[in-house]
């Protein structure tokens, strides 16, 4: 039996008024035009490149087309223009998202993100509720816990480790002492600490999958629970059993799956 051919995949340079923006995308054969478009959200120290096969395995299973993204200040996007901001969760979803539909011309969205990119895709949900139809969480934090600090301390150690740090910089170029000391400066600061998603949970209008590992060394399952509890729309919460915080690297079969099987119940995804 033949194997499957692969997606390919398109890039996309967006210019915007900080700088560029490198984006990539993935479309099933023949998927129709009004369909949403799963949006990626990379996490902190995150990029396009590291989402890895996951996806192309979400575009195949969902019938939808998957678009992913690297931040200002990540991966092959142009450096930050400078610290950033106490709201830059918030600001993602006011200022970036909308730039990127307007530019590639997409329509609904199914925002997922991975960690700080799941607050992320929560704010963008909430933001926008007229735009998104689901959003999927995956280890993402709902407040700033001391399993979060600890975690992210033991991370900033073990990066004083050049052979450590450079491969983060094999995706992050000379970027990556900014990323690492953004995510670092952020989480860690005082100011941060009292940092919620409530607000934004409270004002969901669309479904919620909350995805979370039940060994994730950045949050308990206090996280996904929160996030189910707090929104009106309707949630549910999925451990993974022996998962730490990266899913889409430790079990994405289990991952695709779980998203795919949540879309096709709210009747947004299935056969193309």
């Amino acid at each position: 039996m033949a194997p499957t051919p692969r997606l390919r995949p398109e890039d996309h340079p967006i210019h915007t008024p900080r700088g560029g923006l490198f984006a990539r995308s993935w479309r099933p054969p023949a998927v129709p035009g009004h369909r949403p478009t799963l949006l990626l959200l990379h996490d902190s120290l995150g990029c396009v490149e590291l989402w890895r096969e996951v996806p192309e395995r979400l575009a195949r299973a969902t019938g939808l087309r998957v678009l992913a993204y690297d931040r200002l200040g990540f991966g092959r996007s142009d450096p930050h223009p400078g610290p950033l901001a106490p709201d830059f969760i918030a600001e993602e979803a006011e200022a970036t998202i909308p730039l990127l539909r307007d530019r590639l011309g997409l329509g609904d969205l199914i925002p997922l993100g991975h960690s700080v990119g799941g607050a992320m895709a929560v704010a963008t949900a909430a933001r926008h509720p007229d735009l998104c139809r689901a959003v999927v969480t995956v280890s993402a934090q709902a407040f700033v816990e001391d399993r979060t600090t600890a975690g992210i301390r033991a991370e900033a150690e073990a990066f004083r480790d050049p052979a450590r740090f450079a491969r983060l910089a094999r995706h992050h170029g000379a970027k990556a002492r900014w990323a690492l000391d953004a995510w670092t400066g952020t989480w860690l600061s005082p100011a941060f600490a009292g940092w919620t998603q409530d607000e934004a949970l409270r004002r969901l209008r669309c479904p919620l999958l909350a995805l979370h590992g039940d060994r994730d060394e950045y949050g308990s399952p206090a996280h996904p629970r929160r996030l189910a509890a707090l929104t009106p729309a309707p949630a549910e919460v999925v451990l993974l059993d022996g998962c730490g915080h990266l899913p889409h690297r430790e079990q994405p079969a289990r991952l695709v799956a779980e998203v795919a099987r949540f879309l096709s119940a709210h009747a947004i995804a299935g056969d193309p």
